[in-house]
């Protein structure tokens, strides 16, 4: 039975990836920070038994370790590091609120380099030996065409830019990195108007994961499969 371990997996993106993989008979890990209030996980893996829940917060090296010891036997074929922070309110104001630009950075990150550094050996056991991170169009320097958006944008090109260099030295163990955009998703970050459905969205990138080649590694694909500039 294939393998795949979800961040962020209680709502929106993760939850999709969780059902999508449970439906599809993998057995899957998902993360969050308070297990105890994933109702829909608690659900889900009620009529999918191969689906366990367990605490996560990307942001704190404790938690980080505690998992990777539960784990240590594990062999995950796909980390999908989806943990993710948008801080709206802040999103568009002139008056720059650094204590929320680091906390974007713990989480969109630092956080995902954490838990790839601390599930690598486990990924690395498995068959497929794939690393996802979750990043954004809107990490991309090329395609920034307003301001605003500053901690969330650089958040996510420093995520593209460490992603890009641990590919480089996963790749003498057989691990692969895929950076991936999910589009514009009908989430609590993307809003009602988003054009894409989480089913939609997920369905995409699960088909980028399926048909992932060497040759992909470190690079930066939307869901969609065409590729996006750094």
């Amino acid at each position: 039975m294939p393998s795949v371990l979800v961040t962020g997996s209680n709502r929106g993106l993760g939850l999709e990836w969780c059902r999508q993989y449970a439906e599809a008979g993998w057995r899957v890990f998902a993360t969050c920070r308070h297990p105890g209030e994933a109702a829909g996980l608690h659900a889900l893996s009620g009529s999918h038994p191969a689906l366990s829940v367990h605490r996560l917060d990307v942001t704190q090296p404790e938690s980080v370790y505690a998992l990777r010891i539960e784990l240590r036997d594990a062999a995950l074929d796909v980390l999908v590091n989806n943990a993710g922070l948008y801080l709206e309110k802040y999103a568009r104001t002139e008056a720059l609120r650094y204590d929320e630009w680091r906390q974007t950075f713990e989480v969109n990150t630092l956080g995902p380099v954490r838990v790839t550094e601390a599930l690598a050996d486990a990924v690395a056991r498995s068959e497929k030996k794939l690393v996802v991170a979750i990043s954004s169009h809107m990490g991309s320097i090329a395609e920034i065409a307003a301001p605003g958006d500053y901690y969330y944008r650089s958040s996510k090109a420093a995520l593209n830019a460490a992603m890009k260099g641990l590919s480089l030295a996963l790749r003498e163990r057989g691990i692969g990195v895929l950076l991936l955009h999910p589009g514009w998703v009908r989430t609590r970050m993307g809003g009602p108007d988003a054009p894409l459905s989480p089913a939609e969205s997920v369905a995409g990138m699960r088909a980028l994961v399926e048909r992932f080649d060497p040759g992909r590694t470190g690079r930066f694909f939307r869901y969609n499969d065409t590729e996006i500039p750094w």
